[in-house]
């Protein structure tokens, strides 16, 4: 059973506190559609790339006018962080949710973002396997230094499976796949990734599959396996609409990419659409372009995200609206009630 989730990076063309505004609109407007989940990504420094350094604030502020809906870092960077303070800031949005935090980790995108804090990206993957040692011992009530646990304790809110269990990694390599299942977290896959230098034009499921092949390998016997995958989608009243911010998104999104020194091969809308991962249209086009991405079979939840198209707040609502009640169940997809029945 493939579940649904909303995505944001707080792209909104807007200042920073409209921003956070707007994303808690849209969160509440996804659980308003029976979308099961909500992450957030976390990004220092550039207003380009979200400008949300402190997810777990904003995720207790989200918690407040929401009441079922999930909320999940995707991800915080972990390279960058003191792991027992992440743990500490965890354990009490989770408390302040009723147990509906998820706590997605993934060790860190852009390199410049590294220095401020004293980091030489070069170091990341050890920083990031030592800290979640760390992590893992203050979320299991562990001795985390001097005869000292976690307080409050992860696990306090009654029924919720324990926080410990909610940890997700986020990987653009089999090998990170393999870490995720010997911890039996779960895997998160991103929207879109570089394709090998050798195979510039290789599908999203051709560089991803392998990643869950490696995570189901190293998955301990007996875990459910948990994996999210994320994709662009915008899904519009008429085809005209959707590429008319596609024309204006996708081409500063690949400025973006290309100045990071990433190749995203071609220049016409449609090339970039592809290149891209981009998933957009009517409900019915979007539905035939997801049915198409083979990885969508072998996820247990499907995010789903505006951008790199970042389309208006009004726009972005009715994708959400038009993605839950036509393109989610036109797949198989569920959601977790019906907009009709709250409605009413």
């Amino acid at each position: 059973m493939t579940t649904l989730a909303f995505f944001t990076r707080l792209l909104d063309d807007a200042p920073p506190a409209e921003r956070y505004r707007l994303a808690t609109d849209q969160i509440r407007h996804a659980e308003r559609f029976g979308v099961g989940r909500a992450w957030v990504a976390q990004h220092h420094f550039r207003a380009a790339e979200g400008g949300l350094p402190s997810p777990f604030v904003f995720l207790a502020h989200a918690a407040a006018p929401t009441s079922e809906i999930r909320l999940g870092t995707g991800v915080v960077t972990l390279p960058l962080e003191d792991p027992v303070r992440v743990a500490e800031d965890a354990v009490v949005a989770d408390l302040l949710s009723g147990g509906r935090l998820d706590l997605g980790l993934g060790s860190g995108g852009t390199p410049s973002s590294f220095i401020p804090f004293g980091v030489d990206v070069a170091d990341k993957a050890r920083l990031f396997d030592e800290k979640l040692a760390v992590l893992q011992a203050a979320l299991t009530g562990g001795d985390i230094g001097a005869g000292n646990r976690l307080h409050p304790q992860a696990g306090a809110v009654q029924d919720a499976v324990p926080l410990r269990e909610r940890v997700w990694q986020a990987t653009f390599s089999p090998a990170g796949g393999t870490r995720a299942g010997r911890a039996s977290d779960g895997l998160l896959l991103s929207r879109t990734q570089p394709r090998p230098a050798e195979r510039p034009h290789a599908t999203l499921a051709e560089v991803q599959d392998p990643i869950i092949d490696a995570y189901l390998d190293a998955l301990p016997v007996g875990v459910r396996p948990r994996v999210t995958a994320s994709r662009n989608v915008f899904v519009a009243d008429d085809r005209a609409e959707a590429l008319r911010f596609a024309e204006v998104g996708l081409r500063r999104a690949a400025d973006g990419f290309r100045r990071a020194g990433q190749r995203i091969p071609g220049d016409t809308l449609d090339e970039l659409i592809a290149a891209l991962d981009t998933h957009l249209g009517t409900p019915d086009e979007v539905a035939a372009s997801l049915a198409a991405d083979t990885t969508l079979a072998r996820a247990d939840e499907v995010a789903f995200q505006v951008h790199s198209v970042d389309a208006p707040h009004e726009h972005v609502l009715r994708s959400i609206e038009l993605f839950a009640t036509e393109v989610a169940p036109a797949l198989g997809w569920t959601t977790s009630r019906t907009p009709e029945k709250e409605i009413a």
